[in-house]
């Protein structure tokens, strides 16, 4: 009995830690992560053209996708921003599309220009006889860039998606010491072919394009085997860092074009914010009421119990951390009518007892005893179909159920285990005043 007495009393203790963790935590790191419905921001569609790519190669290059887009906006410092790829029609059949979220990111332009373009990179040679015709820019990139004739160049396979890397550079050891020049190392793929390009066209010049517009067209002067370029063209400084940034993030695998924009302001975030706590603290009060008013001590308990588990559920949120949106407060205000069901479910076991003249703490032990199998069984089908969904639901659903079936495995928890150490921890005697209170309340 004491062993229990000190098991309640420990739990108690930890709610209040949690309590307290969970309350002065607001801000910083341990934050509660707010979704883009809720905290604001921008939601940006984009069709990714994949009819140029071998249907075996499609899932791979979405993905490519994805991860090239999840780095151009984590650069940039968005908080907790939301990247996937879906495929609409009726069994998937339609066009592949692009899925952007930025929470805290209301200006649909600044929004469009995080993701932007990724500039492009190709490396071409240029055609015997049109050497003397290439008209280089005076400034990279600029919108003054002479159009070159694509005539004089012939494709060699080398684009800036077989990149490895880039990195600024002065001088290296072929330009004046204060030249930006911009070194590029290719992957293993993009070493192979640079290796062939060069072998068999030394003393020719391979012209480099970035957008389409002609920046530097330097002469082979090797075989070169260790897959390294250095990109030279009138760099500025700034104008270098910039190429090399961006070329960093990765080159676009897959073309996409902007579909739709929403933009949800801070304001509407608020309120579904407001709307979904005050809706769960009405429905956690009415249930609350009911319980002790129906089984007074046991409904006491119950109550107490969900309490600690909605701070151990609020401290989850922010260790694991799990981005809160509407339909995510809506799956944790229904985990919480799990977690009342199966206390009623334990009360009404333990009122079966009583009926049968069970003494106070059998009725109890045996009441949890039996109530067991129907928790577990319930939840455990609940916790499938929070799985199912979030395997195959969009970003809303997903949210849902991540909340949902994190709930309901620690209200199943928490139900069986709290409430059975609070009820044995009070060492309820049928024949005392509080046993008689006990056995003419609700339950009986």
């Amino acid at each position: 009995m004491f062993w229990l007495r000190y098991g309640a009393v420990a739990i108690l203790l930890t709610a209040g830690l949690l309590g307290f963790f969970a309350y002065k935590t607001q801000t910083g790191n341990w934050a509660f992560k707010l979704g883009l419905d809720l905290s604001g921001g921008t939601h940006l569609v984009y069709s990714a053209d994949t009819s140029t790519i071998d249907s075996a190669e499609v899932a791979e290059s979405l993905s490519a996708l994805q991860a090239v887009i999840e780095r151009r906006v984590n650069a940039f410092g968005v908080g907790e921003p939301l990247v996937q790829t879906q495929q609409g029609g009726a069994f998937g059949q339609g066009e592949h599309r692009l899925i952007v979220e930025l929470p805290g990111v209301t200006d649909v332009d600044q929004a469009v220009k995080m993701i932007g373009e990724t500039p492009t990179l190709d490396f071409k040679l240029v055609k015997d006889g049109f050497e003397d015709n290439l008209t280089l820019p005076t400034q990279p990139g600029s919108t003054d860039s002479p159009q070159a004739n694509p005539e004089a160049f012939a494709d060699t396979g080398l684009t800036g998606a077989l990149l490895s890397r880039a990195a600024l550079e002065f001088g290296n050891n072929q330009y004046a010491l204060n030249q930006p020049t911009v070194r590029v190392d290719f992957n293993a793929e993009g070493t192979k072919l640079f290796a062939d390009i060069t072998d068999v066209n030394v003393g020719k010049q391979l012209a480099i394009f970035l957008d389409g517009a002609l920046i530097s067209a330097p002469v082979i002067q090797d075989h070169i085997t260790n897959g390294t370029a250095i990109i030279s063209g009138n760099f500025s400084a700034e104008s270098a860092r910039e190429l090399v940034r961006n070329l960093n993030l990765g080159a676009l695998p897959v073309p996409i074009t902007l579909s739709s924009t929403q933009t949800i302001g801070a304001t509407l975030g608020d309120e579904a914010l407001n709307a979904g706590v005050t809706a769960g603290a009405i429905g956690f009060f009415v249930l609350a009421l009911f319980l002790i008013l129906w089984y007074r001590l046991p409904g006491v308990v119950a109550v107490a119990s969900l309490i600690i588990y909605i701070l151990i559920m609020l401290v989850l949120f922010k260790f694991i951390p799990v981005v809160l949106t509407a339909a995510g407060i809506a799956g944790f205000i229904l985990s919480v009518g799990l977690a009342v069901d199966a206390n009623i479910l334990i009360a009404e076991r333990m009122k079966e007892e009583f009926a049968a003249g069970a003494k106070a703490e059998h009725a109890i032990r045996e009441g949890f005893k039996r109530a067991w199998l129907a928790i577990r069984d319930t939840n455990i089908t609940h916790i499938i179909a929070a799985v199912i969904l979030f395997w195959f639901g969009t970003s809303l659903i997903k949210g849902f159920a991540l909340v949902f079936g994190l709930g309901v495995f620690v209200s199943m928890l928490s139900a069986i285990t709290i409430s059975r150490t609070f009820l044995l921890a009070l060492g309820i005697k049928t024949e005392s005043p509080l046993g008689r209170f006990f056995m003419h309340s609700g339950l009986r």
